[in-house]
């Protein structure tokens, strides 16, 4: 496929299908998708010699990639076949006998198995390989795109964007660019994204009319994303039969509104029968919802998986519901809690077709939380976790800040303690839900090295047990390889080491770096009001947000603990529930999330916490500049104009690491009057 100019290939440049275009392929299947996968591998035979076929004549083939229901050559495939089967997205891939053998039972399942090949380039082709097999551990791998189909007068065109606008919408209509949005598509199934939803959660007066009169909109961009496997999913407003039915009420109960409901979900499925289905914000930070009727979250999700059962479709409740109009001196409402208050309660009493979409953290995508104690409180309720690809909490694409090690501790976390299930395991068969970090920007993610993080979301997805330095490999085997060792083997070129060793070290422990520099311990945010970029320790102090830190003379931190605070600790099982409660036990990371401490208490580490928070913020700040510099050096082994961009985001990134350093040290010395126990300059 050609990529349209000047967009940047990201993990699929041309150059990542030699291997494959270089080789005798045969293609075995009926179907859309098995047709896509024919196309992409005839596209690479076109560019690099080799062949491909629809039919298996008598020739040999170096790569079959077949559906068990085809009729595959003898001796090429059949020691591989599996012997259980594969599911809708599943593959078994092999080597033997100088043939490398994709089988699936469904097109999907050939398509991701298409795309694992192009991951392992020369060496899908090298030593013979014992039959591996490949299953999705998540049934729902999908992106939440937070994009307005009007320009917003706050927050533009996207959200929370990053990236420049949407890659759908502009000025109150498409786009139009479909061949870019194509593009796009086959970048989220390379990496295992499999569903996407293309409207802001906050459902705005134009946006409510994607359901009804613009839904021809909707349909266009799912004609594009279904040869890729991904259905389209719609951010809807709750209530849609007052804004656009003319109603005089949503009560989610009221039969009328039950019928209005169902009839419009029927014209969504007769316009596009592989809708996915709705994602709704409800009685959140202003948009409506069942409340105003009398209702709960229940009442209000099932009339909504009422409508969309007879055909398959789901309904994705997000839980991010919270009391944002908080008074500051009361310290006994707590944000943290609000989640597992409205929605515990309610375990047991949704649709089977409801999935209810839970921020992996109890606050808000900040760049240190823990897990939210809703993933293990409610085993009767389909789960999604959801997580932010775009950084909003972390550096807006300004700052390099891989996010892959955090979402790996998400999702290895267990809350019943070691003996039991991990976060993984909880929403196993379920979904796990990413904000979306693309926009129109050249390189999808406006800071190139972001990439990084919407493919390592598509492969966590997929395998959320995949080691985050190896999926890093995996991006830049893809991304930078392929253009820098040209037609020579990725081994003989003498760079490869040097380039990969360079982004390592950069992105490795990024995130760690950029939490070193920001918020202390735990206690999130401290980030300037609105659009939360830069240091503001007392921004959110004193409004009505919850976002509190509770600094003072004497100390800081919340109290969350059962005994003498807001109960929050409570909310997990136990041996969490002990361990947050302990100041004793409390991992040094999460302190102040659970605890309002002297800024004399002494951590794990050995550090008292103001120390602590001095000295890391000088680390980094020192270790953002070290980054800086590393690119520098690297400058040569990188197209120069990603280089130069990366180079200014990098300038930026240094230059705000000073100022949460300075600004964080200048406050908390001003609040506890301890110097620096190094005699480093604080402002």
């Amino acid at each position: 496929m050609t990529i349209p100019d000047p967009v940047h290939p990201a993990w699929l440049p041309s150059e990542a299908f030699r291997a494959i275009g270089a080789r005798r392929t045969l293609v075995l299947g009926d179907g859309l998708l098995a047709g896509t996968v024919h196309d992409e591998v005839a596209q690479a035979c076109a560019r690099y010699g080799g062949r491909v076929r629809r039919d298996a004549g008598s020739e040999p083939y170096d790569l079959v990639l077949a559906l068990t229901t085809a009729e595959v050559p003898p001796g090429v495939a059949g020691a591989v076949r599996p012997d259980s089967a594969l599911g809708d997205e599943g593959y078994v891939l092999a080597r033997r006998d100088g043939a490398t053998v994709v089988l699936a039972d469904e097109p999907a399942g050939l398509l991701y198995g298409l795309f694992h090949v192009v991951r392992l380039g020369e060496r899908a082709f090298a030593a013979e390989r014992p039959a591996e097999h490949h299953r999705p551990a998540t049934r729902r791998r999908m992106l939440d795109h937070w994009d307005n189909v009007d320009v917003h007068p706050v927050m533009g065109q996207v959200e929370r964007g990053y990236a420049g606008g949407s890659v759908f919408w502009r000025d109150g209509a498409p786009r139009g660019e479909l061949a870019r949005v194509r593009a796009y598509a086959r970048l989220l199934a390379a990496c295992g994204v499999n569903a996407i939803s293309v409207n802001n959660v906050n459902v705005h007066a134009t946006e409510a009319h994607l359901l009804t009169d613009r839904l021809g909109d909707v349909a266009a961009l799912a004609d594009v994303f279904r040869p890729y496997g991904i259905r389209v999913h719609l951010s809807v407003n709750f209530a849609s039969p007052v804004v656009l039915g003319g109603r005089p009420t949503a009560d989610p109960l009221d039969e009328d509104v039950r019928t209005w409901w169902a009839d419009v979900t029927e014209r969504v499925y007769e316009t596009i029968p592989d809708f996915g289905g709705y994602v709704v914000k409800a009685d959140s930070e202003g948009q409506p919802g069942p409340f105003a009727y009398g209702r709960d979250h229940a009442d209000g999700a099932n009339l909504l998986a009422e409508a969309l059962a007879p055909y398959g479709g789901v309904v994705h409740w997000r839980a991010f519901v919270y009391n944002h109009r908080q008074d500051w001196r009361d310290r006994s409402t707590d944000r943290a809690r609000a989640a597992y208050d409205h929605f515990a309660p309610l375990d047991g009493r949704f649709r089977d077709n409801v999935i209810l979409q839970v921020k992996h953290g109890p606050i808000d995508f900040q760049a240190r939380e823990p897990v939210s104690p809703v993933v293990a409180a409610m085993p009767a309720t389909r789960l999604a976790v959801e997580l932010q690809v775009t950084q909003e909490y972390t550096g807006q694409q300004r700052h390099v800040c891989y996010l892959a090690p955090m979402w790996r501790d998400v999702l290895g976390f267990r809350p019943w303690g070691d003996g039991g299930a991990d976060v993984a395991e909880l929403v196993g068969g379920g979904d796990l839900v990413g904000v979306s970090n693309v926009g129109d920007d050249p390189y999808w993610t406006g800071h190139p090295l972001a990439q990084a993080n919407l493919y390592a979301f598509g492969r966590l997805a997929w395998e959320p047990r995949l080691d985050p330095a190896a999926i890093l490999d995996e991006w830049i085997d893809l991304t930078f390889l392929p253009a820098a060792t040209g037609d020579a083997e990725p081994a003989a070129s003498g760079a490869t080491d040097r380039l990969r060793r360079t982004l390592h070290e950069i992105m490795d422990d990024s995130w760690r770096t950029y939490e070193r520099y920001t918020a202390p311990l735990g206690v999130g945010f401290m980030v300037r009001p609105g659009h939360h970029y830069g240091p503001d320790v007392d921004g959110y102090e004193y409004t009505p947000w919850g976002t509190y830190h509770f600094a003072d003379r004497d100390g800081v931190g919340v109290d969350r603990t059962r005994a003498t605070g807001t109960g929050f600790t409570g909310q997990y099982p136990p041996p969490w529930s002990e361990v947050y409660e302990s100041l004793a036990d409390c991992p040094d990371e999460l302190l102040l999330f659970f605890h309002h401490v002297p800024y004399g208490h002494v951590l794990h580490s050995g550090s008292t916490v103001i120390q602590h928070i001095y000295d890391t913020h000088f680390a980094g700040a020192e270790q953002a500049t070290e980054a800086r510099r590393r690119w520098q050096e690297a400058a040569g082994l990188f197209d120069p104009s990603l280089h130069d961009r990366v180079k200014a985001l990098l300038d930026e990134q240094v230059r705000c690491a000073e100022e949460w350093r300075d600004q964080i040290n200048a406050y908390f010395f001003r609040k506890s009057g301890v110097p620096d126990a190094h005699g480093r300059c604080i402002p």
